[in-house]
């Protein structure tokens, strides 16, 4: 059985802001999207009234983003160091891949925070391991968060979506385990453990109270992998019961895609495996605008890492100054509320929210032809005007 202390992770982690005056015209800013470091979890590095973050910027437009959000933190003066660590999933310059994502971890088991743009992942390299998961079962980072709420001003096929996708990140399908028996058979584990299991369930229902949140549905397939998505299942079920005040239900993934697409606003907090998180989190994307708006984060009990809640790398607009910045800022935004920067998030993430309603500059993901330098220039002048 898990620690009293691991049940309350969610809720030691993640609060609502401290209440502030609203900076600028647009949405207010939800709870659940707050979070916070506690004194008993861990104390990220701080020095001389800075703290000291991890900034991977990933492959593809990892270091276009990344630069938008170093330009909104240095004009907003955040008392924010960056530790940059250019970890990529291809080969690199003078140093081997393999070296700076050693140097990465390190980095994060030192400053205990990081805010990171997504590695590739290559198909056709065998024996590769994918750098993000491998980052977040090294430092057991074992809960991703994906936000997924509609922007007002920013109309999509449907509204008044907020709901919110917890994936396990350790195991399940992303256990790396897999081998070739004889020529053309493959066998790959999928790992389920009850500890593991019940880690997860117990963070997203913490999550819901802490953050007012009333249902929590468990996604699985245990009408055919019985053991391994029953156990999961089975442990949700369990957990549940200590939440009295939440209401519990499940759903098969395959159903709940299509209930998703169909009706999201009947979900509220979803708790998965891994690989039915990444699937989820792709559709919840679709269905308020593209993975350039989706913020997220990852939380372990000593590394916190945000990151954008859908992980897309985006190599074919590389360097073309499109790349939408919104889904990292607003990360960004998130690790300033776990540090308790209340004021500094909110100036910048309603500035975000305020320049996407306005409508005026919009990059190519959400039908406009701004490029990145251009949205992100509109948020410092909104910022300037709050």
């Amino acid at each position: 059985m898990l620690s009293r202390s691991s049940q309350k992770t969610a809720q030691t982690l993640l609060r609502g802001p401290r209440p502030v005056a609203r900076c600028v015209a647009g949405p207010s800013m939800p709870t659940r999207t707050m979070a916070t470091v506690n004194q008993d979890i861990f104390k990220p590095t701080k020095f001389g009234g800075k703290y000291t973050v991890t900034l991977i910027p990933g492959d593809g437009i990892g270091a276009e983003v990344s630069e938008s959000v170093k330009d909104i933190f240095k004009a907003d003066n955040v008392p924010i160091e960056w530790e940059q660590v250019n970890v990529s999933g291809v080969e690199t310059g003078d140093k081997h891949s393999e070296e700076l994502f050693r140097e990465a971890i390190a980095s994060l088991k030192r400053n205990k925070l990081g805010l990171k743009g997504i590695l590739h992942t290559p198909i056709a390299r065998s024996g590769h391991q994918s750098f993000n998961v491998a980052l977040r079962q090294e430092l057991d980072i074992y809960a991703s968060i994906c936000l997924i709420k509609n922007i007002p001003g920013y109309q999509t096929r449907h509204k008044d979506i907020d709901l919110c996708i917890i994936r396990e990140n350790t195991e399940g399908e992303y256990s790396g385990l897999e081998h070739q028996s004889v020529d053309g058979v493959v066998e790959s584990l999928k790992i389920i453990t009850r500890e593991k299991s019940e880690r997860i369930a117990k963070f997203a229902f913490a999550f819901a109270l802490a953050n007012n949140r009333k249902k929590v549905t468990c996604i699985h397939k245990a009408n055919i992998m019985k053991l391994a998505d029953g156990l999961f299942r089975n442990t949700c079920k369990k957990v549940s019961e200590d939440y009295p005040t939440v209401e519990y239900g499940d759903m098969i993934v395959d159903n709940a895609s299509m209930q998703c697409v169909s009706r999201p606003q009947q979900f509220d907090v979803m708790v998965m495996p891994n690989l039915y998180g990444g699937i989820l989190s792709n559709i919840g994307a679709g269905l308020v605008g593209g993975p350039g708006i989706v913020p997220g984060c990852n939380m372990g009990r000593n590394t916190a890492v945000f990151e954008p809640g859908c992980r897309h790398v985006g190599l074919d607009i590389k360097g073309k100054d499109q790349a939408n910045p919104t889904a990292l800022i607003l990360s960004a935004a998130m690790m300033l509320r776990h540090l308790g920067l209340d004021d500094h998030a909110n100036r910048i993430s309603q500035s975000i929210y305020k320049v996407i309603e306005d409508g005026k500059v919009r990059t190519p993901d959400m039908g406009g032809n701004s490029t990145t330098h251009e949205f992100t220039n509109a948020v410092l002048s909104q910022m300037e005007k709050a």
